[in-house]
């Protein structure tokens, strides 16, 4: 699912600028299930202006399947100069468990070496984000 980001929305300068786009796209989108985790890519050009918010996974209740081929199809074809990928925790619990860290640092290696850099992983949950880059966990 590709969702619609607004043009006053598009440039993406902190963490923060996230975590209110994907709180707002929870929100308003019907088709949303906001029990389950969600896994989005912020396809982004050089810029950091996004292109496209692209729903890549729609897991369970505590955990998404997510695997590089899927993170990266979409940022190849539309030729994205780098990535911020995203995903709720509808537990209310922002902190990464051990499967986010090690599912971003492979994803980390293969923007590598498509030469497409994943900027910041973000976790939302109800109240509250942690920013990988800002715990310098990227």
């Amino acid at each position: 699912m590709i969702i619609k980001i607004s043009e006053d929305k598009k440039e993406i300068v902190k963490p923060d600028d996230i975590y209110r786009i994907l709180t707002d796209c929870l929100k308003s989108e019907d088709k949303v299930d906001r029990d389950k985790e969600h896994f989005w890519v912020f396809h982004l050009d050089c810029r950091n202006k996004i292109k496209l918010l692209e729903l890549v996974s729609l897991g369970t209740l505590n955990s998404s399947l997510v695997h590089p081929r899927e993170v990266f199809t979409r940022a190849v074809g539309e030729r994205s100069a780098q990535i911020i990928i995203a995903h709720n925790h509808p537990s209310g619990e922002s902190n990464p468990s051990d499967d986010d860290i090690a599912l971003t640092k492979r994803l980390v290696k293969a923007g590598e070496i498509l030469g497409i850099e994943l900027l910041d992983h973000i976790i939302v949950s109800s109240n509250s984000f942690t920013s990988f880059k800002e715990k310098s966990l990227i």
